[in-house]
């Protein structure tokens, strides 16, 4: 008798998906109010100092994330990253001084970078290997839709009611988070011999999974399309002229509309085929998509370009993750999703600011045409990855001292 697919939505991934929308909520409403009433009080210089101190804390975190997971497990680390994303929102409004907002945003930085590597590898933990494609994509559409509504929530509310009561609503809800988290797993499912939950397998240190091929490569392939995002988002409207701003709504919703459906069909298509073979199309998509981008002064060929990239983008999203957990035991999830989560935001970091630079010099259509060039350079990785590991290959990451 033919079973069939083990069922996804289970209680334990209701109930994570249900944490993740509260921290998205905590993350997202404040992440442009904060540099607001950073700015109110002390000016623009200030409002970088706010920023700059929560993506470095979130960065910093990252790194740190796997080896407190090792030690403590996922539910406990997920509840203090929980906790300190939530928390020193609750007392933001108490001075204004520069230092003082700094300081918790540095703090719900390190937060946030425990409940997005530790709440990861949970996540992956949680969802049918035969399923995980498809999983993915659909945690990503649960993440992703609190952001968009709660980031320009934010500010709305900040004009009306103030700063104090925005800052409390982000805190509550990372708190409120909390009491979903109580109710899952603290490791791996014992059940399942591939994920052992006893401590006795090592996982794969952060340094020793930059060192393995079959990790490093996903990740510079992701980092290379990251990248991209980050200028996109950023320089798209200084690019496109000012009197084209619906151009620009239409096609930033473009990009975003196209990498979710994407997403959604590279895990499926991914579940049956494998994942590993849709990177290399996922990055020529991409890097087409920029490249259709540089003619910045033509409407269509601007909103063709994004929702070309947005397709690329949602692809090799879902395939570098996809992939990248295949080929480690459940011990070592939490790593890859720090080496991930590195790539995504140091990615988009570096992106921008080097584009900044050579726009400067280039002009824009010269500097998203040389971006579509330096994505190409990723085409070597994809290309030996291919070669190396075949798609349905499973094979479990080496033992390694955790570090």
């Amino acid at each position: 008798m033919t079973t069939g697919p083990p069922p996804l939505l289970t209680r334990p991934l209701l109930l994570r998906f249900a944490s993740m929308v509260g921290a998205s909520l905590s993350f997202f409403l404040l992440l442009s109010v904060v540099p607001a009433y950073a700015a109110e009080r002390g000016g623009g210089g200030a409002a970088g100092l706010a920023t700059g101190s929560l993506m470095l804390a979130t960065v910093l975190g990252e790194l740190g994330t796997p080896r407190l997971v090792v030690r403590f497990g996922y539910r406990l680390t997920l509840i203090a990253g929980l906790f300190l994303l939530g928390a020193p929102a609750l007392v933001l409004t108490v001075s204004g001084q520069a230092a003082w907002i700094a300081a918790v945003c540095f703090v719900r930085g390190l937060g946030f970078a425990l409940t997005i590597v530790a709440g990861g590898a949970l996540t992956a933990s949680l969802i049918p290997d035969q399923r995980r494609g498809e999983g993915l994509a659909l945690v990503r559409v649960v993440s992703g839709v609190p952001s968009l509504v709660a980031l320009p929530l934010g500010l709305w509310l900040a004009e009306r009611v103030g700063y104090g009561p925005v800052a409390v609503a982000g805190g509550l809800a990372a708190l409120a988070a909390i009491t979903f988290v109580i109710g899952l797993p603290n490791r791996a499912n014992p059940a399942d011999p591939a994920n052992p939950a006893d401590g006795t397998e090592q996982p794969l240190g952060v340094v020793r999974g930059l060192r393995t091929g079959a990790l490093l490569r996903p990740v510079l392939v992701f980092a290379a399309t990251a990248t991209a995002a980050g200028i996109v988002v950023t320089f798209l409207p200084l690019a496109v002229p000012s009197a084209s701003a619906g151009v620009i709504a239409v096609a930033l919703f473009t990009q975003t509309a196209a990498s979710t459906l994407t997403r959604w069909l590279a895990g499926r298509h991914g579940d049956r085929h494998g994942s590993a073979r849709l990177v290399l199309p996922g990055l020529l998509l991409s890097a087409t998509g920029v490249l259709v981008i540089a003619p910045t002064t033509n409407p269509i060929a601007v909103v063709t370009g994004t929702a070309l990239f947005g397709a690329g983008f949602g692809i090799t999203q879902n395939a570098t993750l996809a992939v990248m957990y295949t080929r480690v035991t459940a011990a070592s999830y939490g790593t890859v999703s720090a080496l991930w989560n590195l790539a995504y935001d140091g990615g988009m970091g570096v992106g921008a600011a080097g584009f900044g630079i050579a726009a400067g010099l280039t002009g824009y259509p010269w500097a998203f045409a040389l971006t579509a060039l330096l994505m190409l350079t990723a085409v070597a990785p994809s290309i030996r990855d291919r070669q190396v590991t075949p798609p349905s290959a499973h094979p479990p990451a080496p033992a390694a001292d955790p570090r």
